[in-house]
């Protein structure tokens, strides 16, 4: 890809959310304070960060594997579900990781 590309990439990306952002501004007050609107709203960035830890945790390029990090995020999982503190969860993770990876 060229540098001429990317630049015209770039900044297309960014005028769109410059547009997406300055619409947001004329939504209406009552669409805003819609409870099911505000529900949904909740729910958007766990199901954006639990489709990052899945997306970083098991896949390498364009490869799906399954390594120490699944591992890793197996613990994490089962110490959140036990209600653990989050440094505990994520020594947990880190060290099981490690394991694995140390016996692999």
């Amino acid at each position: 890809m060229s540098a001429s590309t990317s630049w015209t990439i770039l900044i297309a990306t960014s005028v769109i959310c410059l547009v997406i952002k300055l619409f947001g501004h004329y939504v209406p007050e009552r669409w805003l304070s819609n409870k099911r609107l505000q529900r949904i709203n909740a729910l958007i960035p766990i199901a954006l960060l639990s489709a990052l830890v899945v997306a970083q945790g098991m896949v390498v390029k364009t490869h799906v594997v399954l390594d120490h990090r699944l591992a890793g995020l197996a613990v994490a999982l089962v110490a959140l579900m036990a209600k653990a503190p989050f440094p505990v969860v994520v020594v947990a993770a880190a060290v099981t990781s490690a394991l694995v990876y140390h016996l692999h």
